[in-house]
């Protein structure tokens, strides 16, 4: 019996019906050549088009009013370019890409392989490149800028205070969230800052901002700029005006005696501790702390008696244990404070033997011969109908507001971090006395420090991470700088040094 070995098939071979080239057969019974020749599956995309880019603010111009940002040679570039080209339904996309131009060329080429069937069982692909040219054409929003007309909203914020360290923690804030990212410029003026936007919607997302993390209040205005009678369309100018509320960190303040007996039966006259989202009271006979909020104050307004500008500097004498009575419905108690009667001298009248005696809140880091910022009620003129109304014998005769720790030149050359600013017209400097005290605020309140972003400050080292010479005490974050100046457990805390970068 003979085997026969299976052998492998042949393919047969076709002429080709137009030219006469041999060819293996297929639905069209044509070569490659003669199907590109009688078949062209780009034909009706185009081939060249226009897209608009704007100089000002580097966007393109997503039809029919947008503009979108976009670098060369990027997916969102790939994108609206794609979106450009007409005809590509007719056909399916299986690739595209970017072919190289020079980046001066004003030329943008896009190469595309797409795909169709031709007859039935047979699909054609090709590939082909579509040319853009950049166009510059100018958005809405920088033609506005060069007409001198670019703001629809403005937020005016004002605070009536002799200082700006307010708006120093209220920037830092702004920094933290990037409300102010969508601002088409900020000016620095008399008593506040202006924000300018495009939209009316930003404006108030802004001032939305400015309610939850500082107490303020807001109005709003608006003025006609034009108004077309055939379209009916009105063309308004904004205005928001938020009012921060008179009240700083470190702030003596007399309060009304019912909003007093409201917060648990504080006293009248009380330090600021710091402002927040609300203010933060604290009454230095007692230690006891009080939350004021927004719509507290505006309904029970009061003001300030001394602002931390113009605290006198005295010299502590001599401190003991002062024995505190609590009484039932007393608010919330310090446990980080300690109340102790004081002894206290002006450091302008020391050697006089004009003892001063206190109470305050601050017994826990006091020693004698200590420095201590406080208001003397005694010789100052103050004109509040609260503290007018209150008892004489419960008006004290010192409040002391903090501790001094250190002198302020030797502070600001330790100081190894730095800050962040929004670039308006402003001091940052050491010479800035406001400055260096919202400085200070954040080394001795850990809390307050919670809320800023913090920066290692490089031009206090060398290129290989040492300390230059400019300092004469190592530090490398918050905490090794408040251990060197010995402040007390109240102002020191862990949450700072983790944002320093």
């Amino acid at each position: 019996m003979e085997y026969i070995t299976p052998q492998q098939p042949t393919v047969g071979v076709i002429l080709c019906c137009d030219c006469g080239a041999q060819i293996q057969p297929n639905p069209t019974n044509r070569c490659l050549a003669c199907i590109r020749v009688r078949n062209d599956i780009s034909e009706g995309i185009l081939k060249q088009t226009t897209i608009y880019f704007c100089r000002g603010c580097e966007r393109y111009l997503d039809p029919p009013a947008t503009w979108v940002p976009a670098a060369l040679e990027s997916k969102e570039l790939l994108k609206l370019c794609l979106k450009k080209i007409k005809g590509l339904n007719k056909v399916r996309l299986v690739d595209a890409g970017f072919a190289w131009t020079e980046p001066h060329s004003k030329r943008i080429k896009v190469k595309l392989a797409v795909q169709k069937e031709i007859q039935t069982g047979a699909v054609l692909q090709q590939d082909f490149i579509v040319e853009f040219v950049v166009v510059g054409q100018m958005c809405d929003d920088c033609h506005r800028v060069e007409a001198k007309d670019f703001w629809r909203a403005v937020v005016q914020v004002r605070q009536k205070v002799d200082h700006k360290r307010t708006f120093y923690y209220l920037e830092q804030l702004i920094m933290k969230h990037r409300v102010h990212e969508k601002t088409l410029g900020i000016k620095n003026v008399h008593e506040g800052i202006d924000f300018y936007f495009a939209t009316e919607h930003g404006a108030r997302h802004m001032v939305d901002f400015f309610t939850s993390v500082v107490p303020c209040r807001w109005t709003q205005s608006k003025k006609l700029i034009s108004h077309d009678v055939h379209s009916n369309t009105y063309n308004y100018k904004f205005t928001f005006s938020v009012e921060l509320v008179p009240v700083c960190k470190d702030s003596v303040v007399c309060l009304h005696k019912k909003l007093a007996h409201q917060l648990g039966g504080i006293s009248q006259v009380c330090v600021v501790q710091r402002v927040t989202n609300h203010i933060c009271l604290i009454d230095p006979a007692s230690a006891q702390l009080a939350e004021v909020s927004s719509t507290v104050f505006w309904r029970t307004p009061f003001a300030t008696l001394c602002t931390a500008r113009r605290l006198t500097e005295f010299i502590v004498m001599d401190v003991s244990e002062a024995d505190v009575q609590r009484f039932t419905g007393q608010g919330q108690i310090s446990h980080k404070h300690q109340v102790a009667e004081v002894w206290v001298e002006r450091a302008s009248d020391l050697g006089n033997n004009n003892l001063v005696f206190c109470r305050t809140h601050l017994g826990h880091i006091l020693n004698p011969g200590d420095t201590v910022m406080g208001f003397d009620l005694r010789q100052s003129n103050v004109s509040d109908t609260n503290i007018d109304a209150m008892d004489p014998d419960m008006v004290p005769d010192v409040v002391l507001v903090k501790k001094i720790f250190a002198d302020k030149a030797i502070r600001n050359r330790r100081r190894r971090w730095k800050l962040r600013h929004l670039g308006i017209d402003d001091d940052n400097t050491s010479q800035n006395r406001d400055y260096t005290d919202f400085l200070e605020d954040l080394e001795e309140d850990p809390q307050y420090r919670t809320n800023v972003n913090i920066y290692r400050d490089e031009s206090k080292f060398t290129q290989d991470g040492t300390e230059s010479e400019a300092g004469d005490i190592p530090q490398v974050g918050i905490e090794e700088m408040l251990d060197d100046l010995q402040i007390g457990e109240d102002a020191t805390g862990g949450d700072g040094a983790d944002m320093i970068e």
